[in-house]
């Protein structure tokens, strides 16, 4: 009897970034949580953060001979072998975080490592929960053909009450954790329609 050969899905590979440094970053707890709920309970989808701390300044003349400073050339070569991107991006006076641009800045110099793959944006803040940098963050991926899921958006209030997270930043809100969730299954779906068309 012959043995059917079963197709896999393929693994998507997301690299997260945040673009707040702060140690109790909440939206650094978004992605701690985006990669605790995708261990749980999405199959054929792995999540790595990518720290964006220890880049240094966008500066043409750290480029010698085509090389770039080692810190850039290990976080390119993350952004280059994964499949796609998740972004927690607060907002900083109506924009993105100066870290987040320069991250993205190091990453789109040839040969620009972010082209032709999918990706999501989360946030969490106050007022309007960050959701003005989404649309910053868009029109910068409009250059990079970085290709933005457009639903479900996900933007955290977080001085409302009851408190979404604790103390320490990680997400408690089971209802954040299940929207999150969605955010993460869109991703994954346009992720492989991308990986399939490109390859």
């Amino acid at each position: 009897m012959q043995a059917v050969a079963m197709a896999t899905q393929p693994v998507i590979k997301v690299a997260a970034l945040c673009g707040s440094l702060r140690e109790g970053s909440y939206n650094r707890g978004l992605l701690h949580a985006a990669m605790e709920i995708c261990k749980d309970s999405i199959k054929g989808m792995e999540i790595e953060y990518v720290d964006i701390s220890p880049l240094p300044f966008m500066n043409e003349d750290l480029e010698v001979n085509g090389t770039y400073p080692p810190a850039v050339e290990a976080f390119r070569k993350k952004i280059e072998e994964a499949d796609c991107f998740l972004f927690a991006s607060p907002e900083y006076n109506y924009s993105v975080t100066g870290p987040l641009k320069n991250a993205i800045d190091w990453a789109s110099r040839p040969p620009n490592v972010w082209g032709d793959k999918a990706a999501a944006i989360v946030s969490a803040g106050g007022n309007f929960g960050g959701g003005r940098s989404h649309y910053h963050l868009r029109q910068i991926g409009i250059y990079l053909d970085i290709h933005f899921i457009n639903k479900p958006e996900l933007f955290v209030y977080v001085f409302e009450s009851p408190p979404k997270f604790d103390s320490d930043g990680v997400l408690t809100d089971e209802e954040t954790k299940q929207r999150l969730r969605s955010v993460l299954l869109a991703l994954q779906a346009f992720a492989l329609r991308l990986k399939v068309k490109y390859e």
